[in-house]
């Protein structure tokens, strides 16, 4: 038994040994299959294999841009490379990505033919990461901000003794139009916020059907609303832009920190110098976010950013900060992308000045919501915060009335 079993084992070496022996004529007899990439020793280099592993981008992309194979040296049908017309996947892929590939399709928008966009993994970062975190931070600190405030302080409670009188403050038409932009916003707002934060709150709190739910409703709702809130805009600039041209008196006002702080109330006219920063702040940032909204509603119509780029660039701007020039031409998803980043960050920071407003028209300060709630306002309290409208208002005894 021994003697088969040391036979069998030499036998199992032998043809083993052939096995080998064979493959390895085999493999010498063919040509290996070599990547167009790594044959280039610039391409392959080690520290640019790490830095495209890390999510960064290569030293030198001209030369895998131009790795996107040669049908000249396309392989005949029999070999493995044959059926590709000389180029590998891996050819194909970066012809996708760098724009090289012969594309065609129906479809006559700008962005059609882009299968892989380069550049788009940093917008994805910002949104999901930067993007969030100055949403967390601006929109929390200026909540804590006015509940220090409002502990500090108190409610601006109205010095004098009431009289009972009350002085029109806003017609109807001027408060329909203030309730409309006010409205269109707060549900504008609250839809972004779903939209930039839905994913981390509501699938992990609800799940991904509802949270299905809620943002096809939100983008709806965001969408159409949109329009309403353009509208009030514009309405609101055309009634009350000749109350908030900047005169002498906002500027004392200024220095007396509008009363806020104590130490009495400087005079004011119609609005004082406070309601018109926060005017103009809507008027500017609501029209730059109507901009950038339209631009997204309708993808590749409004190119708002290429252009600005190459203005800036012709000026020199980024020099003057020593940076280097702004990316130009951009692509059409790039300036979708730079469109939304844009509304975004002007709508939170237009938000953050909206909560300060609310908070002064509401429990901040004693009387102020009348002003928009009623549209009468206590003659004590317009003597007190808008003294020089209220002198004005007083003479003309048309708008004064004895409360029943």
């Amino acid at each position: 038994m021994p003697r088969h079993l040391a036979a069998i084992l030499i036998c199992l070496s032998v043809l083993f040994s052939l096995s080998a022996a064979s493959g390895a004529m085999a493999q010498s007899s063919v040509s290996p299959q070599t990547s167009t990439v790594d044959s280039n020793p610039a391409v392959s280099k080690l520290d640019d294999i790490l830095r495209r592993q890390e999510g960064l981008k290569s030293s030198d992309e001209t030369i895998r841009s131009n790795e996107i194979g040669d049908p000249a040296k396309a392989k005949p049908i029999s070999s493995q490379l044959g059926t590709l017309g000389g180029a590998s996947d891996a050819d194909l892929w970066r012809a996708f990505r760098f724009g090289e590939a012969d594309i065609t399709t129906q479809a006559r928008v700008p962005a059609a033919t882009t299968l892989i966009q380069d550049g788009g993994m940093w917008w994805l970062d910002f949104r999901r990461g930067p993007l969030q975190t100055i949403a967390i931070y601006l929109l929390g600190g200026t909540l804590l901000a006015l509940a220090v405030f409002y502990l500090i302080r108190g409610r601006i409670r109205i010095d004098g003794e009431k009289t009972g009188r009350t002085l029109l403050r806003f017609s109807a038409f001027e408060r329909f139009g203030h309730w409309m932009l006010a409205s269109s916003f707060i549900l504008l707002g609250l839809t972004g916020l779903i939209s930039l934060f839905g994913r981390k709150v509501i699938i992990p709190a609800f799940g991904h059907e509802a949270f299905s739910s809620v943002a096809i409703v939100s983008k709806w709702v965001h969408n159409n609303v949109s329009w309403a809130f353009m509208i009030a805009l514009i309405f609101i600039f055309v009634v009350w832009v000749i109350h908030n041209i900047p005169d002498r008196t906002d500027l004392r006002w200024l220095l007396k920190g509008g009363g806020l702080f104590g130490g009495g109330h400087p005079p004011a006219k119609k609005f004082n110098a406070g309601q018109k920063l926060i005017f103009w702040a809507v008027i500017l940032l609501g029209g730059s976010i109507s901009l950038s909204g339209l631009s997204l509603l309708f993808p590749f119509e409004f190119n708002l950013f290429g252009h600005t780029f190459s203005l800036l660039n012709g000026w020199g701007v980024s020099g003057w900060f020593g940076m280097a020039d702004l990316p130009y031409p951009l692509a059409p998803q790039e300036e979708m992308q730079y469109a939304q980043l844009w509304h975004a960050l002007v709508s939170l920071i237009l938000t953050a000045i909206i909560l300060a407003h609310i908070y002064l028209g509401s429990i901040g300060m004693e009387g102020a919501f009348d002003a928009m709630g009623k549209g009468e306002v206590e003659e004590q309290w317009a003597r007190e915060h808008h003294s020089i409208w209220a002198e004005e208002v007083a003479g003309q005894k048309t708008t004064v009335r004895k409360e029943p």
